[in-house]
């Protein structure tokens, strides 16, 4: 029977790989030890030895020289999370270990997350709440603030896993949807039923901006002051992908000057903001701690899939959602 093992951090282990998912793990492959966390692993070599898959999540082991020279039966590596940028080494690729990643699942609720904050936020929400609460009483409504969910205009930037899922969820709503991704074609962009636009247009044409771009070299710093500044009235920013990928020192000086302007980030660089940054005070700034990816029950649904995965591997089937080398090149 295939023999497998679980190294990755012991809270997320708790989280992510249910009592549930672990019995149904444990029919299907030899299960060799307890919990192995990245630090235990490093003095307990030997029982890599005859692994031939393993099973991850945050808190992963580092997949460099060493540790695969004490892994030579490993042929798969299921991550329960996202990114496998920081663990996958060069040596995985020579060795043709099968990478496969839940970072499919891990879009599911970011695009919700993003869902409710487009809607809330063309009720101007987040202005109310807050104002409501700062000054302890109601204000004056200005309904000229108040776009509403009809007729108005989402601009989603990059059409990745997320990207793409956030626009089928907007389906059903009177709105229309651009988007920028210089590597989607028109015949795709259709299909997602989205109009193509240069990352300009798309600033200056929408009333609600959902960045959703990998952070890359080629994507850092990519959204600067002067596409804030081409905003419509009373426009919103959502980011839930990489603080990063904004220059915020220039988004901080538009959104002061421009206060009609709201931005609700979900990420930051760095990540928490230095103590004292203005990210913190302006009144026209939300700020979440990165909880629009998977969070408490939504966790398990990773594992899950890796799951399903491991099925298919076993079974001999094409994974769904194999990290290739072309692919990891391109992901965040």
């Amino acid at each position: 029977m295939t023999k497998g093992l679980y190294i990755m951090g012991e809270e997320a282990f708790e989280r992510v790989y249910a009592p549930s998912i672990r019995e149904e793990i444990a029919e299907l492959v030899t299960v060799t030890a307890p919990l192995m966390t990245k630090e235990k692993i490093k003095h307990h070599l030997e029982l890599l030895q005859d692994i031939d898959v393993i099973f991850s999540g945050w808190g992963a082991p580092k997949l460099d020289k060493t540790f695969l020279e004490a892994a030579p039966q490993l042929k798969a590596f299921f991550y329960a999370a996202g990114s496998v940028k920081g663990i996958v080494t060069e040596e995985v690729w020579e060795r043709e270990i099968i990478v496969s990643s839940a970072y499919a699942a891990n879009a599911i609720p970011v695009a919700e997350f993003t869902l409710s904050q487009i809607l809330f936020s063309l009720k101007n929400g987040w202005r109310y709440a807050l104002n409501i609460k700062n000054q302890q009483g109601f204000i004056h409504k200005n309904s000229d603030a108040i776009m509403g969910a009809y007729k108005r205009k989402v601009g989603i930037i990059s059409l990745g896993m997320v990207g793409r899922r956030v626009c089928q969820l907007l389906q059903p709503f009177d709105l229309e949807v651009i988007a920028y991704d210089p590597f989607i074609d028109k015949e795709e962009a259709k299909a997602l039923g989205v109009t193509l636009c240069s990352l300009e247009e798309l600033f200056s044409q929408s009333d609600i901006v959902s960045l959703h771009a990998p952070w890359l070299a080629s994507t850092e710093g990519l959204i600067s002051g002067s596409h804030f500044e081409r905003m419509k009235p009373f426009a919103t920013f959502i980011n839930t992908a990489r603080g990063a990928i904004v220059k915020e020192y220039e988004m901080i000086e538009v959104l002061k000057e421009r206060q009609d302007l709201f931005a609700i980030l979900d990420v930051t660089y760095p990540e928490p903001p230095d103590k004292g940054s203005l990210l913190f005070t302006l009144p026209n700034i939300v700020l979440t701690p990165h909880i629009a990816g998977s969070e408490g029950a939504e966790c398990q649904r990773l594992a899950k899939y890796m799951v399903e995965e491991l099925r298919r591997y076993l079974n001999g089937e094409p994974l769904h959602w194999e990290i290739t080398r072309k692919k990891f090149s391109l992901l965040a």
